[in-house]
């Protein structure tokens, strides 16, 4: 299988990293991808940029490198975001490139509008990467339309009425503590490795396991 993670700016793929992980020790191509360069980071200061783009594309391969996966970015602009056919268009195309057989997103309800954006901007780039006369609008080198059936998982929120699906993370929680481990190191939270740890056993719980990370589904 190929499985895609696409999410607004780097530290948003911390819900899934063990389910990524599971896929690439399976044999899974994996790609992270993210849509902005999550450059409004306080932790930036008066940084160009440039600096920003560096400094990201670091954590990036960091993290890509913990999973087993590929990466990439866009840069449509940090709380920039308006999830336009541009946007969309520019994810189908990886679409093409990767042919992913299972993309993992955030929802659709979450307060920030780049999340809410890149979510919109996923699920539409899922249709327009089937039509090659879209994907190929002033391509020098044509691509070749992704037409396959795509699984599309998000984060869950309680508005979508979706059904939960749980995926049994036990054996690869570790590389989801270092990831988490990673960035509280740059930002500097507050938010522990225990709170992290708890809420991933109750997910384990609810269906178990030791630990889960939770998705909602459409196909």
């Amino acid at each position: 299988m190929n499985i895609l993670a696409i999410f607004a700016h780097p530290d948003d793929e911390i819900g899934c990293i063990a389910t990524l992980k599971k896929h690439a020790a399976r044999g899974d191509a994996v790609m992270l991808a993210w849509t902005t360069f999550g450059e409004l980071a306080s932790q930036f200061g008066d940084a160009t940029h440039a600096q920003v783009q560096h400094t990201r594309a670091e954590h990036g391969r960091a993290v890509a490198e913990m999973v087993g996966a590929s990466y990439r970015f866009f840069d449509f602009g940090d709380s920039r975001m308006t999830a336009s056919r541009d946007e969309a268009l520019a994810v189908a195309r990886l679409y093409c490139e990767f042919k992913p057989d299972a993309i993992i997103t955030w929802d659709d309800f979450n307060r920030h509008p780049d999340h809410r954006a890149t979510a919109r901007v996923a699920f539409d780039a899922v249709t327009l990467a089937r039509i090659p006369k879209i994907v190929n609008e002033g391509q020098s080198q044509p691509l070749e339309a992704h037409r396959k059936p795509v699984t599309f998982y998000q984060f869950p929120a309680a508005e979508s009425g979706r059904p939960i699906v749980h995926v049994d993370v036990s054996e690869t929680f570790e590389v989801a503590q270092a990831v988490r481990q990673f960035y509280a190191d740059f930002y500097k939270w507050e938010w522990s490795a225990d709170d992290f740890r708890s809420s991933r056993a109750a997910w384990g719980q609810a269906v178990g396991v030791k630990y889960a990370e939770r998705f909602t589904i459409q196909r």
